[in-house]
């Protein structure tokens, strides 16, 4: 009876101990699929642009570009199939927009683009989408007469 009793035990240990291999096994996947995602997108940056220019070369569009709440001047480089969108070929100076891609040395490589309000543009660029906005007015308010 208690070469039973102890059989029961050992059996009782070893299942204990397989749900806990099973259990660090699923942990260390979730770890390893997190790490392995995470060098695709390490590229890629969120960044806000206001158009500062009247574009004039859709594919390099002069902008002030804000990353990480750091302002700068930069081109925005368009690939084919942003060039391809419609709301980009409607674009004029004092548009905002959320946008990813890349920065490189030429500019910002846009990879998606969404145009905002100016009221959704972090504090960092809305006084320049401001004053941009009022400096359009007043050019376009005279010409409506």
């Amino acid at each position: 009876m208690r070469i039973r009793f102890t059989q029961g035990i050992d059996r009782q240990r070893r299942y204990a101990t397989t749900w806990r291999v099973c259990l660090l096994l699923i942990f260390l996947s979730l770890i390893a699929m997190g790490t392995a995602s995470s060098p695709q997108a390490d590229g890629e940056v969120l960044g806000f642009a206001v158009v500062s220019e009247a574009p004039k070369d859709m594919a390099r569009v002069s902008a002030k570009v804000s990353v990480n709440d750091v302002v700068s001047d930069m081109t925005l480089l368009a690939s084919d199939t942003i060039l391809n969108n419609l709301i980009w070929k409607k674009l004029e100076i004092c548009h905002a927009m959320r946008m990813q891609g890349y920065k490189v040395t030429e500019g910002f490589q846009i990879v998606t683009v969404h145009i905002l309000d100016a009221g959704m543009l972090p504090m960092s660029l809305q006084s320049f989408a401001g004053d941009c906005l009022i400096k359009k007015a007043l050019e376009i308010a005279p010409l409506v007469d």
